[in-house]
């Protein structure tokens, strides 16, 4: 990887187009799905409408796993051999995960060569720090400036999201029974975010249209005057998504600069549920 001395690596809850993750020579590790006790690799095995389907059932059990230490340490060991210099490894909150733990764990038997940055976030929440340490490493900053450059970037990036139920949230042990309890309460609809890598109630509607109009207006205030750009996702729920970066696309006017929409995957499938939509906000460094 010539003019790449540091080399990024990711997990697939970023849900990256795969054209950025070929663009910025990223190194992608799945986590593991369990659904209805069918087992897969997400992105690789198992897939979006894999997730939808199984959702949809009746009696449905669903999980997630993170990669081991090893598979970490494989991945890290080859990019090293192959001429990287360092390796910074930004993943999915350990609020949500095992797997920043995993590659702790990985990065401690290899030694200084390797960086792990807790994103506190998923989807593009983790995206965009990692966009942000592909383009440090490209211009050939050392692994401490990539390292910092995703960190800067978590501290940065804000994520909502608006879910149908938090039965799924609730099943997977990613909120408590009480907070499930309170979403139940005459079908309010709730939207979460994750102010310090947890998922946390931030508010609450009462019908899937004003969730989705709730998520632009803190979208918006997110950005302020920034220069932001935009990730949206949804899951089985595309026409949310067109919503969202329409008012959105409106709404930011010239502030807005990139954007990335994309089908949330089955790790965040199986702990949101259908209907997911989530918005994400990265506040551009100052010029």
């Amino acid at each position: 990887m010539p003019g790449m001395p540091v080399a990024v690596v990711t997990d697939s809850t970023a849900y990256l187009p795969p054209e950025l993750v070929r663009a910025h020579q990223l190194t992608v590790i799945p986590l593991t799905v369990v659904l209805n006790g069918a087992e897969g690799l997400e992105g690789v095995e198992t897939l979006p409408a894999d997730a939808t389907r199984a959702l949809g059932g009746r009696r449905v059990s669903a999980s997630t796993s993170r990669p081991s230490p090893e598979q970490f340490a494989q991945v890290y060991r080859a990019l090293l051999a192959d001429g990287a210099e360092g390796v910074v490894s930004v993943h999915i909150s350990a609020e949500l995960s095992g797997t920043v733990e995993a590659a702790q764990l990985a990065a401690a038997e290899i030694g200084d060569r390797v960086a792990v940055v807790d994103s506190r976030s998923t989807g593009m929440g983790l995206g965009f720090p990692v966009l942000a340490a592909a383009a440090a490493a490209e211009r050939g900053a050392d692994l401490p400036a990539v390292r910092q450059a995703a960190a800067d970037a978590v501290a940065r990036t804000t994520i909502f999201f608006y879910v149908d139920t938090l039965e799924f949230l609730r099943r997977g042990g990613r909120i408590n029974a009480a907070e499930a309890l309170l979403g139940t309460a005459l079908s309010v609809k709730p939207i979460m975010h994750m102010p310090d890598g947890a998922i946390v109630l931030k508010d609450k509607v009462r019908t899937a249209s004003r969730g989705v109009a709730r998520l632009v207006d803190l979208a918006v205030e997110a950005a302020g005057d920034a220069e932001v750009d935009l990730g949206v996702h949804h899951l089985a729920a595309p026409q949310r998504a067109e919503q969202l970066l329409g008012a959105l696309t409106e709404r930011l006017g010239d502030h807005l600069h990139d954007t990335y929409v994309s089908e949330a995957g089955a790790v965040v499938a199986a702990h949101a549920g259908p209907g997911l939509a989530c918005v994400v906000i990265h506040r551009r460094p100052a010029a």
